[in-house]
């Protein structure tokens, strides 16, 4: 028997079926189907992920209609070849244009499930799609990140804040015309805490957030959410070089207001977390699954990733589009050679998605590591438009337009568009050095040509990590991942700025950008320390994130009651110290370029 199932009425709320309930969901889909079978067909066609014809569905993936008012989809029946009828929940999308069905029960793996609508399915005209479910091979177990060896002055100590101890930071160039915004690190290997930073045009800390356990970040940067600048990361823990975690986003007072998770019952991938100007998040996704390699000479059973490209609905947390490697490019593509057990067991990471960017057209640009490739996808159907780089470019590349192991490929402008990468060319290693690489591409004649390049000196090969990001005046900025610089460089190449870690620390990616930050007072006041020495006293203030502060009024009297002010004096860093005469008690107050009081902090005894 199947299971009929109507979309029609449900958005906003959700409603939940029962498999004893189903001669009374028959009646009624019977019903509610006689009424509205106008309704039930779209004029134009819609979007369906899985798409039609997938042969790598997760066992609980959702089934996503995108393209048409939920009240206007009409009955949809669900059936697995081994499971049978599907009975579940519908939701709508938080935009109106569609909805998602998610079954009470996951699909059988090897399975293939028939979708039968009333509607103009994009690939299925006739309304009636199949896709066929994957054979997971369970999640990948935690991994412990190992710790940056220790290095005299490899983190820094804050009097006022001892619980936060970052990585130090070096700066070795610091030249005039550097763009004035603020820089992003999210370091990995801690020395002792991981977390994102924020640091000052010069290299000093503004804000630090420590992670427990083995959570890491990356991808820190600064985006737009609801209108509004957010900061966002990814956060989770990380295996055969995959993440399992989620995404993250903060508001400008560093308040958690959304958390991302992967749909169709993955984990979000450390590689990227995109927020779109549609309130979505684009990010990826990987599912170790069992593959027949013969392709490749490997067995008839192998372990491999596929790399999946999702767009989540942050509202919601449905999906509204899905993307897997293995639907579109074959293992024969990847030069990452076969694992040398010939069981199979052990993951081949053929793909290794580590970008996506949304175009101007709104279809998507998705970077595969090993296959050198770079792929314009339909942001509707999943089918690729044209292949950058690989063993099947659609572009012809001219001297210096190579690369290999790439990282975080963007569309820079929208004529004969440029494209940056990172380009490793390591690990295994292909060239000398690393480069951030600015590519023209002519989409008449298919040809992509070199347009710029930044190197660093001295030279670095970087195995894995890095990007390149465009900032003001047509400055570069770089992040060197598994190498622990970054750099920026002006419009003719010119090394403007270069700090590093104070250890052999990683970073995933590394950003320069415009950034406001307000810290709740009554949630987290400035944070004080006073020591004695002698006639005179040593007070040290500090605010973490706060941007605006300018200067420090330090407040000291006999008792806490009798505060007044004795020394004002300019913001010099993450922590501020000076010296006032010998005071039983004292604060400070937080002043920002007016001469305004911010905050106050609390009142602590001078020991």
């Amino acid at each position: 028997m199947t299971v009929l199932v109507r979309a029609q009425g449900l958005a906003p709320r959700r409603l939940r079926i029962g498999i004893a309930a189903l001669s009374a969901v028959l009646i009624a889909a019977a019903c509610l189907a006689a009424l509205s079978a106008p309704a039930a067909r779209a004029a134009t066609a819609v979007d369906v992920f899985p798409t039609p014809g997938s042969q790598y569905v997760p066992v609980h993936a959702q089934i996503a209609f995108r393209g048409i008012a939920p009240g206007a989809i009409g009955t949809v029946t669900v059936t697995g070849s081994v499971s049978g009828a599907h009975a579940g929940t519908w939701a709508s999308d938080s935009d109106g244009q569609g909805a998602s069905f998610l079954p009470a029960q996951a699909f059988a793996p090897g399975e293939t499930v028939t979708v039968a609508t009333g509607l103009n399915i994009a690939g299925a005209p006739g309304g009636t799609f199949q896709f066929k479910v994957a054979t997971p091979a369970g999640p990948l177990p935690p991994w412990h990140w190992p710790r940056a060896r220790r290095a005299r002055g490899d983190v820094q100590r804050f009097v006022s804040r001892p619980d936060l101890s970052p990585v130090s930071i070096s700066v070795t160039r610091l030249a005039h015309g550097t763009d004035s915004g603020f820089i992003f690190v999210a370091p990995e290997f801690g020395p002792l805490q991981d977390g994102p930073m924020i640091l000052d045009a010069h290299g000093k800390l503004v804000w630090f957030k420590p992670l427990s356990g083995d959570d890491v970040a990356t991808d820190f940067r600064v985006q737009a959410y609801q209108g509004q600048p957010v900061l966002t990361w990814w956060q989770g823990y990380v295996s055969a070089g995959v993440g399992t975690g989620v995404g993250e986003i903060y508001n400008d007072y560093y308040k958690q207001i959304a958390v991302v998770h992967a749909a169709d019952g993955l984990n979000a991938d450390m590689h990227e977390f995109l927020l779109t100007p549609h309130n979505t998040a684009l990010i990826t996704a990987v599912d170790p699954v069992w593959v027949n390699a013969r392709s490749v000479h490997g067995p008839r059973r192998q372990l491999v990733f596929d790399s999946i490209v999702q767009e989540i609905d942050i509202q919601t947390g449905l999906k509204l589009f899905a993307w897997h490697s293995l639907d579109h490019v074959p293992l024969a593509d990847s030069f990452a050679p076969l694992p040398a057990s010939h069981k199979g067991g052990s993951p081949y990471d053929y793909f290794h998605v580590n970008s996506i960017d949304l175009d101007h057209d709104g279809n998507l640009l998705i970077s595969s590591r090993n296959t050198w490739a770079a792929y314009k996808v339909d942001h509707g159907t999943g089918q690729i438009i044209w292949r950058l780089g690989g063993k099947h470019s659609s572009f012809k590349l001219r001297p210096g337009a190579y690369w290999a192991f790439q990282h975080d490929v963007r569309v820079r402008a929208s004529n004969d568009r440029y494209i940056t990468l990172f380009d490793n060319s390591a690990s295994p290693t292909i060239h000398s050095q690393s480069r951030a690489v600015k590519l023209v591409l002519n989409l008449t004649k298919m040809i992509a040509a070199l347009a710029q390049s930044e190197v660093h000196s001295p030279s670095l090969l970087v195995p894995n990590q890095g990007n390149y990001q465009q900032i003001a005046g047509y400055h570069s900025f770089v992040g060197w991942g598994a190498k622990p610089y970054f750099s920026e460089y002006d419009s003719r190449g010119r090394l403007l700025f270069d700090a590093h870690f104070g250890d052999s620390n990683s970073n995933y990616r590394a950003y320069k950008l415009s950034w406001s930050g307000w810290v709740d007072p009554t949630v987290s006041p400035p944070a004080v320390a006073a020591i004695r020495h002698g006639s005179h006293t040593t007070v040290y203030a500090s605010w973490n994130g706060a941007t605006h502060v300018h200067q420090w009024r330090v407040l000291a009297g006999s008792s806490p009651t009798s505060l007044t002010p004795v020394r004002t004096v300019t913001r010099s860093d993450f922590e501020t110290s000076t010296s006032i005469s010998t005071a039983s008690y004292v604060a400070v107050q937080a002043l920002d370029w007016s001469g305004n009081l911010m905050a106050t902090s609390k009142t602590i005894a001078v020991h």
